[in-house]
């Protein structure tokens, strides 16, 4: 598998958590950010991929601090889209 082929996999592993969560109404802001962003014009496409972004880099921070997924964290990320986390430099 190429570094392309990861990254690839990578995004549609995150893409599909999202779409769960919205399936499943948990936790209840991933659909008020998406009913946000649509409002402001941005495709459910591009929206998804916002918020695998933040996805990503809560999970990256937690992996990073070896410590447990933080959902407020996530959250906060989420509603400030479409602006996305500072990654770190």
């Amino acid at each position: 598998m190429s570094e392309q082929d990861d990254e690839d996999f990578a995004q549609d592993t995150l893409s599909q958590a999202i779409e769960n969560q919205l399936e499943a109404g948990e936790p209840a802001f991933v659909q008020a950010v998406l009913n946000k962003l649509t409002l402001v014009g941005y495709t459910r496409e591009a929206i998804i991929e916002l918020m695998a972004l933040v996805l990503a880099d809560e999970i990256d921070a937690m992996l990073a601090a070896d410590r447990a997924f933080d959902l407020a964290r996530y959250e906060q990320g989420l509603r400030a889209l479409p602006e996305l986390p500072e990654q770190p430099v």
